[in-house]
């Protein structure tokens, strides 16, 4: 599955445009490679995804075409959820 539709399906990311320009802009590794929104995700997989001041790394736990939002929660479990400190 491509990275921007599983960020998208997942519900991590809202819009499948936003997930594109995110990776697009190299905010987003796969296995700390960076990664394109064309890339494709992988059971297994560990994500870091750079928002704003928040880094959210997360591992792949399954992958589904399409999912109502309780169970989006079973495609990923969050490893870490970190934030930048405001100077």
């Amino acid at each position: 599955m491509r990275l921007d539709k599983f960020l998208k399906v997942s519900r991590i990311i809202k819009r499948r445009t936003v997930a594109k320009e995110i990776a697009d802009k190299g905010r987003i590794l796969i296995n700390d490679k960076v990664a394109k929104s064309s890339t494709d995700v992988s059971v297994g997989d560990v994500l870091i995804i750079k928002f704003g001041n928040k880094t959210l790394t997360v591992k792949v736990n399954a992958l589904f075409e399409t999912t109502k939002k309780e169970a989006a929660e079973e495609m990923y479990d969050i490893v870490s959820e970190t934030f930048a400190e405001k100077f």
